[in-house]
């Protein structure tokens, strides 16, 4: 017998026990929390949860947030990838400090985040203030909602691509300029193909955290049903108005969708490290 076969069956019960402790702290901290969600959800059965998830309130709370969450990841998608392009490639005055304040997002409250879009933009805003007088209210309106997504996922999509720049090679971008390439063909043709994993990481991410932003949201909405309410707000509506089993079939809705999105999003990660 070789020392190797004879390790073999010591190492499953050194194995078992922090793989027990893992799923002893995670058992009451994550797998009940989540599951409960799908237990009340099937409390009044099928018929009850598919009445519960068409009713039109909930239907627009949930196509709202997903067309919410959809912008949020397009426009954010753009501005990371920009901001990622020039904090990677560009040495200006400033530039740590403000590598620092557009991550930001990440460490403030949401509460504190829809605080400031009022400050900024509400009635008695800095900025609001002028618009209200010409029409143009951005808070507690389907505009308001986005600007407080888009402020609180920027970090996510720029903390994706902005690697990646770092790590690739200048090389590559440098030759490309050598046979006449532009700055703007450069960044499409050599650059842009490289960050397609981080693209989709990013978007992915950012779409998810969207989907179930809620203390921003509250703020700057107002929490208008068939106007601006998002599923988030509307599964906290519907708890305050003792509509658990409503509540909780919206809920069972976004947590799958979220399990669907993370899940697309390891299978990614693993094909990119195979390739």
């Amino acid at each position: 017998m070789t020392m190797t076969t004879a390790l073999k069956p010591s190492r499953v019960p050194r194995g078992l026990f922090p793989v027990g402790i893992l799923l002893a702290v995670m058992l009451p901290l994550i797998l009940m929390p989540l599951a409960s969600i799908y237990v009340f959800a099937a409390r009044s059965g099928l018929e009850g949860f598919i009445n519960a998830i068409t009713s039109p309130e909930a239907q627009f709370a949930l196509r709202f947030s997903l067309l919410i969450a959809l912008l949020t990841a397009i426009i954010n998608g753009g501005l990371g990838t920009y901001t990622a392009y020039v904090l990677s490639k560009y040495r200006f005055p400033g530039r740590d400090a403000l590598n620092v304040i557009v991550n930001l997002p990440v460490a403030i409250p949401t509460v504190v985040v829809g605080t400031s879009l009022l400050l900024l933009w509400g009635p008695i805003g800095i900025l609001g203030q002028f618009l209200v007088p010409l029409g143009i209210s951005p808070m507690f309106a389907p505009a308001g909602v986005l600007l407080a997504h888009l402020f609180v996922t920027f970090p996510y999509m720029l903390g994706a691509v902005k690697p990646v720049l770092d790590e690739l090679e200048v090389t590559y971008e440098e030759a490309a300029y050598t046979i006449g390439a532009s700055q703007l063909e450069a960044f499409r043709f050599v650059i842009l193909p490289a960050l397609r994993g981080g693209l989709f990481s990013g978007a992915l991410l950012t779409f998810a955290h969207s989907l179930g932003e809620f203390g921003a949201t509250i703020l700057v909405s107002g929490n208008l049903p068939f106007r601006t309410q998002t599923a988030p707000l509307y599964i906290f509506a519907q708890f305050e108005a003792g509509n658990i089993e409503a509540a909780n079939a919206v809920a069972a809705v976004l947590a799958t969708l979220s399990f669907v999105l993370f899940f697309a999003l390891m299978q990614f990660n693993k094909k990119s490290a195979r390739a």
